[in-house]
């Protein structure tokens, strides 16, 4: 037993992504993944992550003439 939720991934390939069987099987593990948003990514930008942002590299005041 592999503990995958087979059931679950076909659902989710052949009737969420509507892939045909073939191009379901066809995929490694980590294709699907990606494909169901489930691959890990980095985390939004939080709020303390943009302040120090623009700490380090703020804005600088424009005249009116900057057209």
């Amino acid at each position: 037993m592999t503990g995958l939720d087979w059931a679950g991934l076909m659902r989710s390939g052949l009737h969420g992504l509507r892939l045909t069987p073939a191009q379901f099987w066809a995929l490694t593990p980590a294709e699907l993944q990606l494909m169901l948003g489930l691959s890990p990514t980095a985390q939004p930008m939080g709020r303390d992550r943009l302040k120090s942002l623009l700490d380090a590299f703020p804005d600088e005041p424009k005249d009116m003439n900057d057209g």
